[in-house]
């Protein structure tokens, strides 16, 4: 069966993942990590891409972007894989690719949808057992949308504004959401809209982006679907 093409709105929030051919690491000494940001930090402001969230762990890393335009995050990833892979070639005196195939990514819905994607990307390294805390990990942005480092070039998505009038009411009710583990069928869900290239959100939403970008944006069933013998269409 042919791969669905990526559905790509602008001003929709899309959670991105990128992961190690093979499982292997991309990520190998903090310089690294450093220079994955700033690339990405880079590449964003140049392709018109707003960076809402984002976790790199040793294998794979996960982003939450908008583009203003029609394939801002397309470009941005682009030229983040071009340059970063380019950075890990040099400094390690290797060839070839780093990332495994092109990046998976699911159009997430606001409101409930969009800040427990955020939550999913910033609790990984504690899902990981890396840290016992998100604020403890180093290269997430948990440490700036909670308020305790932040990072000037992260912008606030209007779901995460909506959550106070002012910052540390805001702050104070992102730091909240973290004081409850995020329901298991949200992992699932999140993990399998994200893996099937189909939009996150419900069955309004998806109806939505179906009719807009011309293909199905929901989940459907693994298998061929099952034939009803006897009956005609």
């Amino acid at each position: 069966m042919a791969r669905l093409h990526r559905i790509d709105v602008p001003g929709v929030a899309q959670h991105v993942i990128v992961r190690g051919v093979d499982r292997h690491p991309c990520f190998f000494a903090d310089g690294d990590y450093e220079t994955y940001l700033a690339v990405l930090r880079a590449s964003a402001a140049r392709c018109d891409c707003a960076v809402h969230a984002f976790v790199l762990m040793t294998n794979h890393a996960h982003l939450l972007l908008s583009g203003n335009v029609t394939g801002a995050v397309s470009a941005t990833m682009h030229r983040v894989g071009l340059r970063y892979v380019g950075h890990v070639n040099r400094r390690y005196g290797r060839t070839g690719t780093l990332f495994d195939g092109r990046f998976r990514s699911s159009l997430v819905q606001t409101e409930r949808y969009l800040l427990t994607c955020m939550r999913y990307i910033e609790l990984n390294p504690v899902r990981a057992c890396m840290v016992a805390h998100p604020g403890d990990y180093r290269w997430s942005s948990f440490r700036s949308n909670a308020g305790f480092a932040p990072f000037g070039w992260l912008v606030p998505h209007d779901d995460y504004l909506r959550l106070g009038r002012a910052t540390p009411e805001r702050i104070e009710a992102y730091r909240a959401l973290f004081r409850t583990a995020l329901d298991p069928e949200d992992l699932t869900a999140i993990r399998l809209h994200a893996n099937k290239s189909c939009a996150l959100g419900d069955a309004r939403f998806q109806a939505l982006i179906a009719a807009m970008v011309s293909r199905r944006a929901h989940v459907t069933p693994a298998g061929r679907p099952r034939r009803i013998v006897g009956k005609e269409t």
